[in-house]
């Protein structure tokens, strides 16, 4: 099941690539993605009218944390639970005031990584709101740049 896409996406992309230079595709049509600062959070503003702010680390990754560098056969559960535990520091600086400005916190795990995302709906019709939303975003968690 896809996600519903906002009718006027692809001119509201473009908008906001003119607004936010800053901000990359990974797909064509896709959601548009800013890195925010040095310290790995995400900003994500996606095409079903809800912005992310996300801060997430590759199951790889953690998996060479944890064997130290020997070849061990660790289970994706041990391995998601570390990597959890890892982004508990990043996602406590800014949980607080995320969730008082109207954010819901989700935790997202994959084969490949997981992240602590924490998405809000947008008015997508209110170009100046959205463009607000996305300003607040970039000065509060990515004030660290």
């Amino acid at each position: 099941m896809t996600e519903p896409v906002f009718s006027a996406w692809p001119q509201l992309r473009t908008d906001l690539m003119r607004s936010f230079p800053r901000f990359y595709e990974l797909e064509s049509d896709g959601p548009l993605m800013m890195d925010l600062g040095g310290d790995g959070w995400l900003l994500e503003v996606k095409p079903d009218e809800s912005v992310l702010c996300q801060y997430g680390v590759a199951m790889d990754d953690v998996m060479a944390l944890m064997s130290d560098g020997t070849p061990e056969d660790l289970g994706t559960d041990e391995v998601a639970k570390q990597a959890k535990y890892f982004l508990q520091p990043a996602v406590n600086k800014y949980r607080a005031l995320l969730l008082q400005s109207g954010f819901v916190e989700e935790t997202e795990t994959t084969d490949e990584f997981v992240a602590v995302t924490f998405a809000r709906a947008a008015d997508f019709q209110n170009r100046a709101k959205l463009e607000d939303l996305l300003r607040w975003c970039i000065r509060e968690i990515g004030r660290t740049a």
